[in-house]
């Protein structure tokens, strides 16, 4: 038998040995508490502009030069094995971006 705790402040899950069985410790990682994935996530947001700037080339085609994006509407975070929603764990997500 493996028992599972969550640190619900930033989504962090250990777990301890039972038996002979060991199970590793996911430490800073955000792990899905539904379906255990800890490598694949996702995230939506709402209500976002795009603007893109371009410059055309002499043959006619274009390159785009600058990106910039506003998200407006709320930003969602999903796992992205079993699609639950990860939300409460977005701001993790923000911070761990490199």
């Amino acid at each position: 038998m493996v028992e599972f705790t969550r640190n619900k402040r930033c989504g962090q899950t250990s777990s301890k040995t039972v038996g002979s069985v060991s199970i590793r410790r996911a430490g800073n990682r955000i792990v899905c508490p539904r379906c255990g994935n800890d490598w694949h996530f996702y995230e939506i947001a709402e209500d976002v502009t795009l603007t893109t700037k371009y410059v055309q080339n002499a043959d006619g085609s274009f390159t785009p030069q600058f990106d910039d994006s506003r998200i407006l509407g709320e930003v969602k975070f999903f796992c992205g094995e079993c699609k639950a929603d990860l939300t409460r764990f977005h701001n993790r997500f923000v911070e761990m971006l490199f």
